[in-house]
C-alpha cells in the first residue's frame, strides 16, 4: 500500500481524539505562557499515542517535546496552541458574539495548528512502528507564538540543535506550500514614571506619564516616514495611568513591536524607538525603563524541502466540502466587507466561496508581512511550511470570524489534511539521506558567513503578557 494512502487511514481511524483535542484547546482559548490546560491535554494524548513526553522543555512552562523512535534522522513537527486576547466569540455565529466580554479565542487558528501537527506525529509514529522504520519522530509544543517568542526561547536553549529537519503548517483560506520569508520581531515595554499631582489646583507640580506615551508615539509616527518600507511598527497602550481626568497620571506604559525583514534592520529601528522613548521622557521629565519582552527571526525557506511538501500535498489532493459546508462559508462571506473579501493572497481565489485548488509552487516568492517564530527554528535547521484551508476565502487572521469558524467540520477536513500532507513529506524525507543533506546544504549557502543569534537576550524569561492596571 502507497506510504500516502495508510498514513491517511491511520489519521482518519484517530480524527475524532485529533477533532475532539482541537475543540477542547478552542474553548481553552489560553494566550501566550499561560496554556496550562492545552499543553497538558497535548502530553496526555501524546502519551496515550506512546510518545515520550517531556514537559517544561528548556524550563519553559508550557513548553513540551514527545519522541518516539531513536537514532536518525530527526524530524521535528511544530504545534502551536496559543490564542489572542480580545476575540473571545462564540462558534458557529455569523455575527460577533463574546463568550466573555474582552475574552480570549482563538483568533488565527492554532487550536488546529497544534492539533493538525499532532496528527502528523501520530501517523508518522504509528506507519514507522508498522514498517520497523529507524529514525525519531519528535512533536514540538511551542507556546506563545503569539507575540511571545516560544520557540525563539527554545532554540536558545538548544531544543532544536540535533534536529535534521523541521515541518508545521497554518490554518488559513487557500491550499499552498510556502516558500516566503517573514518578518524579524522585537517586542519591548517602555513604562514611563511621572508624579501624580492635582490637574486643576497644581498641574505645575505633577509630571504626567500618559504625556510622555503620548509624545513618544508621535515621535514614532514620525518616524514611519525614515524607515526602510517593509519595516512595521504598532504599538498597543498596555497602561493609561487611571481614570481621573482630574490627576496627573503617575504611571504609564506602552507596549512596541517592531518588525522589518531581517533581525539586524528591527535593532537598528528599535534603538530609534529607544532614542524617542528618552526623548518623550526628557521632555516630560519623567522616568523611563525599557524591558524587553520577545522576538522572532525573519523565516528562511527550504526549496529542498518544499518541492518535496508540494509533491506530498499533489498526490493527496485537497479537501472537498458538502453542500451544507458551502453554504456556511458563503454565510460566513457575508460578514465580510468588500475590502476584506479581496485581500486575498492569490488573485484566482477571486469570488471563490472555499479555495478549491493547490497554488502552484513558487520557490522563494518573497515576503510575507506577518512574522512567525517559526523563523528561529528555519536558523538551525532546514524547515517547510504549508497553508491549508480551514475558512471561507477572505477570512482574515486576528478575526471574530476566524475564531467562528474554529469548531466548524471545514476547519476539521483542513487540520486532518494538513496532518496527513505533514506526516507523508516527513517519511519521505526520513526515507533519503541525499535529501536531508540537500536541505542541509541549502541552509548553509544562504546563511553564509551568518549564524543563528537568538534575538531574545539573554536576561530575559519567558512571561505572560503584562497587562496594565486599568486594562486587565
Amino acid at each position: 500500500m502507497d506510504y500516502r494512502h495508510r498514513i491517511s487511514e491511520i489519521i482518519e481511524q484517530k480524527r475524532d481524539v485529533f477533532i475532539l483535542a482541537s475543540d477542547k484547546i478552542w474553548d481553552y482559548a489560553e494566550t501566550r505562557h499561560e496554556e496550562y490546560k492545552s499543553a497538558e491535554y497535548l502530553c496526555n494524548t501524546l502519551e496515550a499515542e506512546g510518545f515520550q513526553v517531556e514537559k517544561r522543555a528548556g524550563d519553559i512552562e508550557t513548553a513540551f517535546i514527545g519522541s518516539y523512535g531513536s537514532g536518525k534522522p530527526v524530524v521535528a513537527i511544530l504545534g502551536e496552541f496559543d490564542a489572542l486576547f480580545g476575540l473571545s466569540q462564540k462558534s458557529g455565529s455569523l455575527q460577533k458574539e463574546p463568550i466573555m466580554q474582552d475574552g480570549n479565542g482563538h483568533g488565527c487558528g492554532h487550536n488546529l495548528l497544534g492539533t493538525g501537527a499532532l496528527a502528523a506525529a501520530v501517523g508518522l509514529r504509528y506507519y514507522m512502528e508498522e514498517n520497523n522504520i529507524p529514525g525519531t519522530v519528535r512533536y514540538y509544543g511551542c507556546p506563545a507564538e503569539e507575540g511571545g517568542g516560544g520557540k525563539g526561547f527554545m532554540a536558545r536553549k538548544g531544543l532544536f540543535d540535533d534536529v535534521d529537519f523541521a515541518l508545521t503548517w497554518h490554518p488559513a483560506d487557500m491550499n499552498m506550500v510556502m516558500s516566503m520569508s517573514f518578518l524579524a520581531t522585537n517586542q519591548v515595554y517602555f513604562r514611563f514614571k511621572g508624579k501624580s499631582s492635582h490637574a486643576a489646583a497644581s498641574p505645575h507640580l505633577g509630571r504626567s506619564a500618559m504625556d510622555a506615551v503620548e509624545l513618544m508615539n508621535v515621535g514614532a509616527n514620525y518616524l514611519r516616514e525614515h524607515i526602510i518600507q517593509d519595516a512595521r511598527l504598532h504599538y498597543a497602550i498596555t497602561n493609561t495611568g487611571g481614570f481621573s481626568p482630574n490627576v496627573v497620571q503617575p504611571e504609564a506604559e506602552v507596549l512596541y513591536k517592531i518588525r522589518a525583514p531581517k533581525t539586524p534592520q528591527v535593532e537598528e529601528i528599535y534603538q530609534r524607538v529607544c532614542d524617542i522613548a528618552r526623548g518623550a521622557a526628557l521632555m516630560t521629565e519623567t522616568e523611563l525603563e525599557i524591558e524587553f519582552d520577545a522576538g522572532s527571526s525573519n523565516v528562511i525557506p527550504n526549496t529542498t524541502l518544499e518541492e518535496v511538501m508540494h509533491d506530498n500535498f499533489t498526490k493527496l489532493g485537497i479537501p472537498t466540502y458538502d453542500e451544507q459546508e458551502m453554504k456556511f462559508a458563503q454565510n460566513i462571506r457575508t460578514t465580510l466587507t468588500e475590502a476584506e473579501k479581496s485581500h486575498i493572497f492569490l488573485p484566482q481565489l477571486k469570488d471563490k466561496v472555499l479555495a478549491d485548488f493547490l497554488a502552484s509552487y513558487v520557490p522563494n516568492a518573497g515576503q510575507l508581512y506577518g512574522s512567525s517564530d517559526v523563523g528561529d527554528v528555519s536558523w538551525i535547521t532546514p524547515t517547510a511550511q504549508c497553508f491549508v484551508s480551514t475558512s471561507a476565502v477572505g477570512t482574515s487572521p486576528h478575526s471574530w470570524q476566524m475564531v467562528t469558524q474554529g469548531k466548524a467540520s471545514i476547519a476539521h477536513k483542513g487540520m486532518l489534511h494538513a496532518g496527513k500532507v505533514i506526516a507523508a513529506t516527513a517519511f519521505e524525507i526520513m526515507q533519503n539521506p541525499d535529501l536531508i543533506e540537500k536541505a542541509k546544504t541549502e541552509l548553509r549557502e544562504i546563511l553564509g558567513d551568518s549564524q543563528y543569534v537568538c534575538p531574545i537576550p539573554s536576561y530575559v524569561k519567558p512571561s505572560p503578557i503584562k497587562k496594565g492596571r486599568n486594562v486587565d
